[in-house]
């Protein structure tokens, strides 16, 4: 019933005063800020559930194309990833402490900062996508339909980058309602704009589409982020927010605050850097299978990714409090933030994790245009599963870190599962061993699984509350 209220009050609310963080019940503050979060973010991982169940009427082969592509992006992710770490810390410690005028510049200059370096990143992603492509396969529609899809949504990169900042500098304000209705409408816009881009006839209707094939798919999903960013923007612009953003300001870098921008989430960045080439080591690995095996990776990675969406909501909710109250040096309620979003991330993670361990072939089906999935998809599924659990206790967690903008143990935990224990065992169960594309699959929850005992030690350490940026 306490749930119940919370969830209740918070849509009788646009935003909270600081104060409101800082006193009153640690796990009230988790549930009503994370709850949007998590709904917006959920909304997003469908849409990318969508867009993958969309493309796999295509062909197995325009599966593996948008997984490969997905594979090159989160290199160029690394850069938002940087910025937006910082400007977390950053944001939601300035506010906590009461200073609007500091905020407000960091609001301003995050937006302007990340703008810039999207379009290095859109400009180096974009020059090197084929080469990438062929350095996978030789499958020449797999290439084709890459390159179709990818160069539509490298144009947008610099849009999808600063919409990332505009929720974030809503939600480390206290105000979550505001990126969740964002991210709700860009979910069903694009939910709505795939199937009738991408078909001359709608699969399953008589409704006539444009039948763009991988193009539309890709213009969906930048044409729904676009139109979130700008509905954001000019909330931020009348100053409907707690952060007015001056647009005069948009014409010049502050060399302190770009600083403080790249410093303080170069951890995070690295950690994001060797996670994704890890990644892309792996997924070079799953290609000597064959296309199917890119596919049906593919396939796992974005349910993977749904079934984290609500951990990682409640991570970002929990960062902004724990932040703030460090901000306001209320370092006890900080740790309590921790120990509690620890537990709300594994029971409500778990709780999308218990369907896709009990029923894999029939989730994976779903993806496949009506085919009978391959067992080894089945068991990748069935793997994929406990991951859940290993990746909601790594969220509840890191919230110590984002929130602190201590970024480093996150940076050491990912080396020590991915690169002492994931890519070594891959390399030697796949090259050495030649062993069959199963005994691949267990590389992912054995390098989870070492992440996270190496994160909960250094975790313990606890000198993340006595940091301060």
């Amino acid at each position: 019933m306490e749930t119940e209220f919370i969830v209740i009050k918070f849509f009788a609310m646009s935003s909270e005063i600081t104060k409101t963080l800082t006193t009153g019940s640690v796990n009230s503050h988790i549930l009503r800020l994370s709850f949007p979060t998590m709904i917006g973010l959920l909304l997003q991982a469908v849409y990318d559930l969508v867009d993958m169940i969309w493309i796999g009427f295509i062909s197995p082969s325009a599966i593996a194309a948008a997984t490969l592509f997905s594979t090159f992006f989160w290199f160029v992710e690394v850069l938002n990833e940087i910025v937006g770490t910082s400007s977390v810390s950053l944001i939601s410690q300035s506010y906590g402490a009461g200073d609007e005028k500091r905020t407000q510049k960091i609001a301003e200059q995050t937006l302007v900062f990340k703008f810039v370096l999207a379009i290095g990143g859109a400009l180096a992603l974009g020059l090197g996508l084929k080469s990438m492509f062929q350095f996978f396969t030789d499958d020449i529609e797999v290439i084709t339909l890459g390159m179709e899809y990818g160069m539509i949504r490298i144009i947008f990169l610099p849009i999808f980058f600063s919409s990332y900042s505009v929720n974030t500098i809503f939600r480390c304000t206290g105000d979550a309602k505001t990126p969740m209705k964002l991210l709700i409408g860009s979910a069903l816009l694009n939910m709505i704009a795939d199937p009738l881009l991408m078909f001359d006839i709608i699969p399953g209707t008589n409704i006539k589409g444009l039948g763009w094939g991988m193009r539309g798919a890709a213009i969906a999903t930048v044409g729904s982020i676009t139109v979130a960013f700008v509905v954001g923007m000019t909330l931020l612009l009348q100053n409907k927010s707690a952060v007015h953003i001056r647009p005069k300001h948009f014409f010049h870098l502050d060399k302190n605050v770009t600083k403080q921008l790249f410093s303080i989430g170069l951890p995070a960045g690295i950690n994001l850097l060797l996670r994704n080439f890890s990644i892309f080591i792996f997924m070079r690995l799953v290609a000597i299978y064959g296309t199917g095996a890119i596919a049906v990776a593919g396939i796992a990675f974005r349910v993977y990714g749904f079934g984290m969406m609500p951990g990682w909501g409640i991570m970002m909710g929990s960062g902004v409090i724990i932040g703030q109250n460090l901000g306001a040096e209320h370092t006890d309620r900080a740790l309590k933030a921790v120990r509690l979003t620890t537990l709300d991330c594994l029971l409500v993670v778990g709780l999308l994790a218990l369907p896709i361990i009990l029923f894999p072939a029939q989730i994976l089906a779903i993806f496949m245009g009506g085919q009978l999935p391959p067992n080894e998809g089945i068991t990748l599924m069935r793997i994929i599963g406990p991951a859940l659990f290993i990746g909601a206790a790594m969220s509840g967690m890191g919230a110590a870190f984002t929130g602190s903008g201590k970024n480093q143990p996150l940076l050491v935990a990912s080396i020590i599962g991915q690169w002492a224990v994931m890519v070594p065992y891959a390399l030697l169960v796949t090259l050495v061993f030649d062993a069959p594309i199963v005994w691949l699959w267990v590389a992912i929850l054995l390098g989870d699984g070492g992440e996270m005992v190496a994160r909960f030690f250094l975790y313990r350490k606890i000198d993340w509350l006595s940091h301060r940026v």
